[in-house]
């Protein structure tokens, strides 16, 4: 967003944006517990999941339990960016993550190096280093299997890495395949993202509207409309909203209303009738 449109709402930053600071994302209650939730299963690691359909915030919880988990100056947290990608890659980014130099291409080696970093990490700071995944229904089964092996010691008694993955519908039938029936048995913590009432996307507008600097930005009415034409879905309302901005922009309005909804939303005019 530039400048110009932030200083005519007196933003600091576009409040409908999916670059919004960790702060202005609203947490629910379910939210929260999962945070707390993972933030106590360091102690033991392990897998947990985050799911749902897109659009209802599966990105913006991994990114919240990031901040939460990030301020232990104990815990090591890392953030895995390409979940697709094939073996070799993925210790690549491992090493990258957790600052261990590998060799792709001797796995024995990689893993060995990998094990001993995160075991030090336990043994200094009595919490298991923490790996966030996000579009995890992308990854390829061999390396999931992979992550599962290399996470687990002592006979596949003991966890050494706390492991989140992120996903929509497609990890959930993923996760009932044979091949990966092992790391659905070690799920110790679920939280599932499902359409939220008209009542909490509000509270999830206004929390962002504040953070940004203009809770009175959009009309109580807009508000209101904005929020039961959203079917639910966090990602669909900010879409809707950050199209009215722009047009309120151009049009250099002093408040985004119901009337601007129904001018930049309104359906195509029926062709008149000859005379």
């Amino acid at each position: 967003m530039n400048k110009r449109l932030l200083n005519l709402y007196g933003l600091k930053f576009n409040p409908f944006s999916t670059q919004v600071p960790v702060p202005a994302l609203w947490s629910s209650p379910p939210i929260e517990h999962f945070c707390w939730r993972l933030a106590e299963q360091t102690a033991e690691g392990g897998f947990a999941w985050v799911w749902g359909d897109p659009g209802t915030g599966k990105s913006a919880t991994l990114r919240i339990l990031a901040e939460h988990l990030g301020g232990r100056p104990d815990l090591c947290v890392g953030t895995l960016t390409r979940p697709q990608a094939k073996m070799a890659d993925f210790y690549r980014e491992l090493g990258h993550l957790f600052g261990v130099s590998l060799s792709p291409h001797n796995r024995w080696h990689s893993a060995k190096s990998l094990r001993e970093k995160w075991l030090a990490h336990i043994e200094a700071a009595a919490c298991r280093p923490v790996l966030l995944i996000d579009e995890a229904q992308e990854m390829n089964t061999a390396v999931l299997a992979e992550l599962r092996l290399l996470a687990s010691a002592d006979l596949d008694s003991r966890s050494i890495l706390t492991i989140v993955l992120g996903g929509d519908q497609r990890l959930a039938h993923r996760l009932e395949e044979p091949d990966l029936l092992p790391i659905a048995s070690r799920l110790r913590s679920r939280l599932r993202l499902e359409a939220l009432p008209p009542q909490q996307l509000r509270d999830a507008l206004q929390h962002r509207l504040q953070a940004a600097g203009n809770v009175q930005l959009l009309s109580p009415g807009l508000l209101q409309t904005l929020c039961e034409h959203a079917a639910g879905n966090l990602r669909l309302l900010l879409n809707l909203a950050d199209d009215l901005l722009l047009a309120a922009g151009r049009q250099e309005r002093d408040v985004l209303d119901e009337k601007l909804y129904f001018e930049v939303f309104a359906l195509d005019p029926k062709p008149s009738r000859k005379s």
